[in-house]
């Protein structure tokens, strides 16, 4: 091991003795450990500064372009962040106008009823954490079942597997979440 991330390891391990443990597990698993940890994770599609060219969309607005499989968080001044992103798989794919409604930090996950009746097996809930579907964050869009959120499966990021929602990595997740408030717009377009 090279003596930066022994360091930052080390580091790590000390801190761990600072942090009271909870019921979701330790502080590796959720939380503002687990946050400074996913830097450290490769990004499958890095995010970047573009040019942007829809005066249509106004600052502060996120467009999800499910055919690019691209989220851009619009920053005014013909420029955007894009993010790389998971959709929709077919017969899962949508469009249309909503609002952030909700955040939350290291979520619980509940599956929808739809889910759960095509896939009987998966767990009625569970909490936050590094192993939990919906990753660091979580944007609600309207009262729909969608959201915008991290995943525990960043390989997925740029592809069609989703059962609706719009899959970020951790990393970019937790940039978005800190840029966007409850009422912002977001359109998904396909």
């Amino acid at each position: 091991m090279t003596r930066a991330p022994a360091i930052i390891l080390s580091l790590s391990l000390a801190a761990t003795a600072l942090l009271p443990t909870t019921a979701r597990g330790g502080p590796f698993d959720a939380g503002p450990l687990a946050d400074f940890l996913t830097i450290f994770r490769q990004q499958a599609i890095p995010k970047q500064v573009v040019v942007w060219r829809h005066p249509e969309f106004k600052a502060g607005t996120v467009v999800v372009s499910t055919r690019e499989r691209r989220l851009y968080y619009v920053l005014g001044g013909g420029r955007a962040i894009e993010y790389g992103v998971g959709v929709g798989r077919e017969g899962f794919t949508w469009s249309g106008v909503k609002t952030i409604s909700r955040k939350r930090e290291w979520p619980d996950w509940r599956p929808p009823a739809p889910m759960l009746k095509r896939r009987p097996d998966l767990p009625r809930h569970m909490a936050g954490g590094i192993e939990n579907p919906l990753g660091a964050r979580a944007l609600y869009l309207g009262s729909s079942e969608y959201r915008i959120h991290g995943s525990n499966e960043p390989d997925t990021i740029g592809a069609a597997v989703s059962s609706g929602c719009i899959r970020m990595t951790n990393n970019d997740v937790i940039d978005l979440y800190s840029r966007v408030k409850v009422g912002t717009k977001v359109v998904v377009l396909r």
